[in-house]
């Protein structure tokens, strides 16, 4: 089957005649789902099942549900989060570092109950970015530490949740975020770190998390690496993530429509796939820009194609446990 190397998001809450057949016609490998798809169970069940009918297969559908202001899902629909950070900094001052590391952990296998029971399968998530002391604020919180070690091993823990629960982590914003002082949805940043501290911190943390099956970009450029291009579209930092950082998973690009950009929705797409990313991202639904994307994309093929079915091997079923058991130890551990 032809699979275009593409995630998608519908504009609405039901699937339309139109988007049906044109999801049918392009194909993507994926879908990502906004707060604009989500209403009740029962209709996001239906629009899950009607994206995987019109591409004919069980593919993907993918969401952003970090916790805090990053919660496509919101109570009734899904358990309502602290922000990653203040999740962290709450458990640790209370009971210690190795009582983060589980709550964490707990708080990812709610997570992944929540989504698989919409039929939702993989989480944008956990963002592996250092929160420094510069960190817009648009990001610092949805980060889990402060230190390449902190963040690497907390990173693991919601992967591990994530993955127990039946999802699929995404771990971003590859290959470090946290230094940016702007906010990417409209500008985009300039990170001027030397490579060998970057290497040490920022990059450091994705490289031990390197066996992780997706990866989302971040569209900042690092003078050091690349001085014209963000990550996103930049073959000599795709080639560090690849070369020295040992990430061999999926590297999907961050939303293509964000204003950090330039360029036509083509030239960002060929930039983004040319460079190294194996998929491309776009999210706010409007029909002609993914068709404009799709165009430009073409199909999904050679390490790009292999890199994208092995990481669906990574899917597992559900294993339930005890979820209420699990609910209330991670209450307590937040001093609920």
């Amino acid at each position: 089957m032809v699979v275009g190397p593409t995630i998608l998001a519908p504009l609405g809450l039901v699937l339309g005649e139109t988007e049906r057949a044109f999801f049918s016609r392009v194909t993507p490998y994926g879908f990502i789902l906004f707060a604009r798809n989500l209403d009740n169970r029962d209709q996001i069940k239906m629009l899950c099942a009607d994206l995987r009918e019109s591409v004919g297969r069980d593919t993907p559908i993918f969401i952003d549900q970090e916790g805090g202001r990053v919660q496509r899902l919101l109570p009734p629909l899904a358990t309502q989060f602290l922000a990653p950070l203040d999740e962290v900094e709450r458990v640790t001052a209370q009971h210690g570092p190795k009582a983060a590391l589980r709550a964490i952990y707990l708080r990812h296998r709610l997570i992944a109950a929540d989504l698989v029971a919409l039929g939702i399968d993989a989480n944008c998530a956990p963002t592996a970015d250092i929160a420094w002391p510069q960190t817009h604020e648009f990001l610092r919180n949805r980060c889990y530490g402060t230190t390449t070690k902190q963040v690497s091993t907390l990173c693991v823990a919601a992967a591990d949740g994530l993955l127990a629960g039946g999802v699929l982590p995404v771990i971003k914003h590859i290959p470090g975020h946290g230094r940016s002082t702007l906010d990417t949805h409209f500008d985009l940043p300039r990170v001027t770190t030397t490579k060998a501290e970057l290497m040490q911190t920022d990059f450091a943390v994705f490289k031990a998390l390197a066996n992780l099956p997706y990866a989302m970009t971040a569209h900042l450029i690092y003078s050091a690496i690349d001085p014209e291009k963000p990550a996103t579209c930049s073959p000599a930092m795709m080639q560090i993530i690849r070369a020295e950082l040992g990430y061999d998973g999926v590297v999907m690009s961050d939303d293509l429509s964000m204003k950090s950009l330039s360029g036509t929705l083509t030239q960002r797409t060929t930039s983004a796939l040319e460079a190294g990313c194996d998929l491309v991202l776009h999210c706010n639904g409007a029909l002609d820009e993914m068709d404009e994307i799709c165009d430009a994309a073409g199909n999904l093929q050679g390490s790009a194609l292999v890199r994208s079915t092995k990481a669906l091997t990574w899917r597992t079923p559900f294993k339930r446990g005890n979820i209420e058991a699990e609910r209330r130890e991670h209450s307590a551990l937040l001093g609920g």
